[in-house]
C-alpha cells in the first residue's frame, strides 16, 4: 500500500522513494522517530520456515535479504526490509501461535538472558546493503501471577519471542545491553547509516512524520 502523507513529503525532499517491506506498525513508528515516512508499504511474501539446523543469526540475515529480493521496485525506489529473531542459545523463538506456546516461550526466557537479532537489508536496483545487530536482554524471574496476567493482556500476539519490550513486558526486563530500538524491531542508528549509504539522505524532519 502507499502511504499518502509520505508521497508528497518524499517527492519534494528526496529524489528516491522509500518502500518498507514490512507490515509491522512498530517499524513504521520507529522510522517516524527519525523523520522517515515510507512512500509505500509492500510486505514481502516469502517462506519464513527455518532451514534444518539453521542458526538464529544466519536465519535472520537470509530472511531479510530474501524479503528485499522478493519485492519489486522501480528505479527511483529503495526497499528496506528487516527480520527480528529472539534466540535462546541455538533455538529460534518465533511468534507464538497460541497462548500455550506463548507461555512456553516466556517460561524459557524467565530469569535468563537471551539475544534479539535484527538483520536489515536495503536494496536499490542491483545494489544490496546489509547489517545485523544483536542486543542482549535479561528477563527477571516471572511469577505465575505475572505470567498469567501477561498472557491475558494478549500483548504477546504477533511478537517474536512472545513479548514486546515497549509495552507491559518492560516491567519484566531489568537489563538490556545494546540497541533498544533493535529489540522493538529496527536498529535505528544502523538503519540510518544504511539508508544514507545507499543514497537516501536523511534530513530528520520530524514534522514530516
Amino acid at each position: 500500500m502507499t502511504c499518502p502523507r509520505a508521497a508528497s513529503t518524499t517527492a519534494t525532499s528526496n529524489p528516491m522513494r522509500l518502500v518498507l517491506g514490512s507490515a509491522s506498525p512498530r517499524r513504521l513508528e520507529l522510522l517516524a522517530q527519525i523523520g522517515v515516512v515510507p512512500f509505500a508499504v509492500r510486505p514481502a511474501d516469502i517462506d519464513e520456515t527455518p532451514l534444518k539446523t539453521e542458526l538464529p543469526a544466519p536465519y535472520a540475515r537470509r530472511l531479510a535479504a530474501d524479503k528485499a529480493h522478493a519485492i519489486a521496485h522501480a528505479k527511483d525506489e529503495i526497499v528496506l526490509c528487516a527480520d527480528t529473531v529472539v534466540a535462546v542459545g541455538r533455538r529460534i523463538l518465533g511468534k507464538p501461535e497460541n497462548p500455550a506456546q506463548a507461555v512456553d516461550f516466556l517460561k524459557l526466557l524467565s530469569g535468563r538472558r537471551h539475544r534479539v537479532i535484527t538483520a536489515v537489508a536495503v536494496k536499490s536496483g542491483d545494489r544490496l546493503l546489509e547489517k545485523q545487530v544483536v542486543t542482549s536482554v535479561k528477563f527477571k524471574h516471572l511469577s505465575d501471577a505475572e505470567l498469567s496476567a501477561y498472557i491475558r493482556s494478549n500483548e504477546w500476539q504477533g511478537k517474536a519471542g512472545g513479548y514486546a519490550i515497549q509495552g507491559i513486558a518492560a516491567a519484566f526486563i531489568p537489563w538490556v545491553n545494546g540497541s533498544y530500538s533493535n529489540v522493538v524491531g529496527l536498529p535505528l542508528s544502523e538503519v540510518a547509516g544504511l539508508l544514507t549509504g545507499i543514497g537516501y539522505p536523511l534530513n530528520y524532519d520530524l514534522e514530516a512524520s
